[in-house]
Order: structure tokens, then sequence, then C-alpha cells
């Protein structure tokens, strides 16, 4: 039996659009700039004019799959893998934000799955990898074997989190798209079509991911980030209509939950 449907009782409400082609895997900003995600590309767009200032375009063949990236200080921190192919590898990318220069890259070589995001969240690295159920899956793994991995500052693995049945459903049949913690500790997470964010939390036991809410989006799914000036709004991507969107979060949070 299928796991029960999650409804979503807030929505977040659209605010702006921007155009761009390469809004393809998801979208991130800073204060001035959002940048638009493709799979061997990205564009650093002006926010208030919608004007090109930067861009980075790789190999295909090398970059296949540049799936998200976080603002980190002066770097843009992207996640890529291999996708569609197998066995799935995954890399870390550090780009110069402003002028959009590639300038270290990291293997992490085969592992859970297939890298789709990254954060750094209480001086941890966290990664979201995707498992599939058809295209750019392995044979013994389906999207049940999607997981939440936290590393050290060097990418030394700590621990393992799994996501609850609920999710899991909604991801069916690919998987996690995007991923980022909010400043009230909670995980932000998006599928790849659904138009839903799942607010998620690490459990005060076991390994599974609490659920704590589910949230209406304007886009479907695919890679996420915050809005540089106020992190109650978010920037998604529409992707048959290419374009990046900000969108604003409800104003009220979630309680803290504090383990004894």
């Amino acid at each position: 039996m299928p796991a029960p449907l999650i409804l979503a009782r807030i929505a977040a409400i659209e605010l702006m659009r921007i155009a761009s082609p390469d809004a393809h895997q998801g979208a991130v900003a800073d204060a001035d700039a959002v940048y638009a995600i493709a799979n061997s590309a990205i564009t650093r767009i002006n926010k208030r004019d919608g004007r090109i200032r930067a861009a980075w375009r790789g190999d295909p063949l090398r970059y296949k799959h540049v799936n998200s990236c976080i603002v980190h200080g002066r770097a843009l921190v992207c996640a890529a893998s291999n996708y569609p192919d197998t066995p799935m590898r995954s890399q870390v990318l550090w780009f110069d934000r402003v002028t959009m220069r590639l300038e270290r890259e990291r293997d992490l070589g085969v592992g859970a799955g297939s890298l789709t995001w990254l954060d750094r969240h209480g001086g941890a690295w966290w990664a979201g990898f995707a498992n599939y159920d058809g295209r750019g899956g392995t044979a013994g793994r389906d999207h049940r074997a999607t997981v939440l991995v936290e590393y050290t500052a060097s990418f030394v693995e700590r621990r393992r989190w799994r996501f609850p049945a609920a999710v899991l459903d909604r991801f069916a049949p690919r998987s996690t798209s995007g991923g980022i913690w909010g400043d009230d500790g909670l995980l932000y997470v998006t599928g790849h079509d659904r138009p839903e964010l799942y607010v998620l939390r690490t459990p005060c036991a076991g390994d599974t991911l609490d659920l704590v809410e589910t949230i209406a989006t304007p886009t479907g799914g695919q890679a996420i980030g915050w809005d540089g000036a106020d992190h109650r709004r978010l920037w998604s991507i529409d992707r048959a209509g290419s374009q990046v969107v900000l969108s604003a979060l409800p104003g009220d949070r979630p309680a803290r939950r504090r383990c004894s």
C-alpha cells in the first residue's frame, strides 16, 4: 500500500519571475543576483533588471548534471553528478560567484546515490543523494534508498538519515531534487515534480527524519535556494516556462523541539 497523501495546509506566495533559458535544474540567490542552474551551465542574473552579469559554460561531456548550488561566502558551491550514467558518481564544484570562474572540484566518488543538493549547517556538510526507480537508477535500489548524509567539514561521513515513508511516496518514482537548511533549524526539501516543499527535522532518536509540515509551492520540485536578502523568501524554477521564481514562505514557523 502506498503511503498516505500529504495535504499541504499552507502555501508559499509567488512574488516575481525572471526568464532564463538556464532555469532547468534549480536556482539560488545572494543579495544582488539570482543564479539559474542548468546541467552544464550557470547564469548570474541581476535581480533588479534581469540582465545577465556573468555565466559559466562547462563541457557537457564532463559536467553532465549540475543540479543545485548554495551561496557560501564568496563562493557558489554546487552539487553535481554523472546522472543518468551508472554507477552513480558525484562531485562538488566551487565557483567565484561574481566572475563565475570554476575554482576547484572535489570528487565524492561512487556512494549513496546521485548527489542532487548540498548545504552547510552546524559546521557540517549535508548532502542529499537521490536514487531512482527507472532512468539513472541502480539495480537493487529505488527511490526508497534516497538518503541524507552528514559530513564533516573535510567530507568525512558522520551518519546517514532516511526520509519518512510519506515523503518518499511523494518522491516516487524519482527522488529529492533540492534541500536547504533554514535559520529555524529545519530542513526544507523538494522532490522532482510535485509543487510541494517538505519541512523536516532530525529526530530525537532513530535515523528517520521527521516530517513537520508540507508547504504548497507555485513551482514543481527541482532545486531551491534562499534569497540572500531574506531567508523567508525562496527561489525555485518553473522548468517548463524557463523562469526563476521568488516566493514568500508563510510567516508562522513550526516550534523548535528540544530533545531531552
